[in-house]
């Protein structure tokens, strides 16, 4: 017989639900919301389980990461499906919650939402948090000017260097490209012929100049890049 499971999933403990083709609850627990717990609860069930869903959610991500890494077949559902079939509940608990998932799980009224690769969550994190700091010094900025124009100094306007963080990527990808990237481009080239005039150095430090322009036009033109010298759009002279 076919079990399904769905997980109604809170900051310390979830609430687990696992029911049968028939839609029979088979068993019910509060489990502490890691992965290797929710995978050591689903191992002593010994039953063949299904599939296994979880509402879309920033914590759901790990979870459903580390389920599928354990070989079972975990599903993100979409929040909106999920929210309009549980609140024709009359009383919402995460009990109830992680019942109704699992009926939508075995009924299949569901839809599954993609989850972004480990390394993806990584990078999006670091631009959310590198948002939220560069937000934060120019609220700093803003307040410290407003405190100074009460005693009559008007600041002028502050000179901005390039990003630290940009440049450092930026330097980073045109050392990969010129020492570890194995397929040829016109990009490349260019590269190679200024390091044979002017050194290695600097033209790692030229090359992360012209990947910082053609990365701005590519996202401007919403284009994507290409290895030949016609339409990398470098100039090689």
């Amino acid at each position: 017989m076919n079990y399904y499971a769905g997980i109604d999933v809170s900051l310390e403990c979830s609430s687990v639900c696992v029911v049968d083709g028939a839609g029979k609850i088979v068993r019910e627990s509060k489990v502490a919301s890691e992965p290797e717990a929710l995978i050591g609860w689903f191992g002593k069930l010994e039953l063949s389980l299904t599939r296994i869903g979880l509402e879309a959610g920033p914590l759901s991500q790990w979870l459903y990461a580390g389920l599928s890494q354990a070989g079972f077949e975990a599903i993100l559902l979409e929040t909106r499906h999920v929210k309009a079939a549980l609140p024709a509940m009359m009383v919402k608990t995460d009990r109830k919650d992680a019942r109704g998932i699992a009926q939508l799980i075995r009924m299949g009224w569901f839809r599954p939402v993609h989850c972004k690769s480990p390394g993806s969550q990584e990078v999006r994190a670091l631009l959310v948090a590198r948002k939220q700091l560069l937000g934060k010094l120019r609220d700093v900025e803003l307040s410290i000017r407003g405190i100074l124009r009460g005693f009559g100094l008007k600041m002028g306007v502050v000179t901005r260097k390039s990003d630290t963080m940009v440049r450092t990527a930026l330097y980073e990808a045109a050392n990969i490209l010129l020492s570890r990237v194995t397929r040829f481009s016109a990009l490349k080239r260019w590269a190679m012929e200024v390091a044979k005039r002017r050194g290695l150095k600097r033209a790692k430090v030229a090359l992360a100049r012209k990947i910082g322009v053609i990365l701005h036009r590519m996202w401007v033109d919403g284009t994507d890049f290409r290895w030949t010298e016609a339409g990398c759009g470098v100039a090689v002279s």
